[in-house]
């Protein structure tokens, strides 16, 4: 299993008029740690689009379970649990300060081709770099 975590502070724009995280900015925030889990490896989302390759979120499932506040520091906890295939499933966990579990998610994205949009292989680059945590 792959892990990663980074921090993001909540900023006022993205709070309603009670200052809470209005729900809708969740998957922000979930792309965020995808982002930062595959640049910790040691590659990107830019290289892979460079490469020919893009990632479109096919479902997402997301369970809130307490609310983050304007300011609150927030843990982005990104697992990869499954080597990926043509599809690649994040699971992840967003805590606050207190490590109190805010929001839960489970997104699937496929890898395709730029050019076809037919479904393609994890790019070897990345599969070469997450091998490594998996049986």
């Amino acid at each position: 299993m792959f892990e990663a975590t980074t921090q993001i502070r909540v900023r006022y724009a993205e709070t309603d008029k009670m200052g809470i995280v209005y729900y809708g900015n969740y998957p922000t925030y979930f792309e965020v740690g995808r982002v930062e889990a595959i640049r910790g490896l040691g590659y990107s989302y830019k290289q892979m689009e460079e490469d020919g390759i893009m990632m479109p979120v096919v479902d997402m499932k997301i369970k809130y379970l307490r609310p983050a506040m304007y300011d609150d520091l927030l843990t982005i906890k990104t697992q990869v649990r499954q080597a990926p295939s043509h599809r690649i499933v994040f699971h992840s966990e967003i805590l606050n300060a207190e490590g109190k579990i805010l929001t839960k998610s489970e997104i699937t994205l496929f890898f395709v081709s730029s050019k076809t949009f037919e479904r393609v292989s994890t790019p070897k680059v990345l599969l070469d770099k997450m091998v490594e945590f998996f049986d």
